[in-house]
């Protein structure tokens, strides 16, 4: 069993450290659609095609299962992936339904019908792209009612993030909080929809004060994989993992590194 993250750039490596930080032993590859990135700012046909390409690449390099780690990409390709068919031996998963049954307090796969749940008023930061699919209020709506979703679409963030520059990227999450608290001042908990984000969790907590409980994604998706795999026991750890991207090996690799801050090398895809 081999495991993909896939990212349209370096947002994923959250994910990516997060799995393999929690499971040392799997192999876990990483694959950044560098060349194409921002996925935020696509329409979601182009997001689908970009996406399945990747996908199938993986695939045939053995990766056995792909995790979106992408929260445009899995909104706006993933259930269509699904439905058009998936090889036999092969998954490909996004990165909001665990992050739901966290924010809902469901166990993985409890498929029982919507009921109501201890948050009311969700305040959701994602992309542009994110936001426009509204994936995250319909894979909520099955699982929990009488929840009100704010959603922000936080333009510049992730720009700012992949271009290192942080200073810029706390003000632009204080001023996108302060947008989203004009139109709901006490949000009981907040989603940071987008794997860039952890990276500036820090600002998001500050910005909305102690008593919003923050939820984000690579823990969560690191704990529901490792919960998944250990419900399937025929699915023993084989392969290695690799670092790949359609973009420049050596600029990626660079501010890879920058980004995570452990020296990370890129090979092209």
């Amino acid at each position: 069993m081999s495991v993909g993250i896939f990212d349209s750039g370096l947002g994923g490596l959250t994910v990516w450290q997060a799995v393999t930080e929690r499971l040392p032993d799997l192999p876990v590859s990483y694959y950044g659609d560098n060349a194409n990135a921002p996925y935020g700012v696509r329409t979601a046909e182009d997001v689908h095609r970009l996406t399945k390409r990747a996908v199938e690449d993986m695939w045939d390099r053995g990766t056995d299962l792909v995790i979106l780690a992408c929260n445009t990409a899995s909104a706006a390709a993933l259930r269509r992936m699904q439905e058009d068919g998936v090889p036999e031996g092969k998954r490909v998963l996004g990165v909001f339904v665990p992050l739901i049954e966290a924010l809902t307090e469901r166990q993985w796969g409890d498929n029982s019908p919507p009921r109501e749940v201890a948050v009311k008023q969700v305040a959701l930061f994602a992309t542009p792209a994110t936001v426009a699919s509204r994936a995250f209020q319909r894979e909520l709506a099955f699982r929990a009612i009488g929840v009100d979703v704010e959603a922000q679409a936080c333009g510049g963030v992730v720009d700012a993030i992949e271009d290192g520059d942080m200073i810029l990227a706390e003000a632009l999450v204080r001023s996108h909080v302060d947008a989203l608290t004009r139109k709901m001042p006490t949000p009981d908990a907040a989603i940071l929809g987008c794997t860039h984000y952890p990276l500036v969790q820090e600002a998001f907590q500050k910005a909305l004060g102690e008593n919003v409980k923050v939820f984000s994604q690579a823990d969560i998706v690191a704990e529901s994989l490792a919960d998944y795999l250990s419900r399937k026991p025929e699915m023993g750890a084989d392969g290695s993992g690799e670092m790949l991207t359609t973009g420049d090996p050596d600029q990626v690799s660079a501010r890879a590194t920058q980004f995570l801050r452990r020296g990370l090398t890129f090979t092209a895809a």
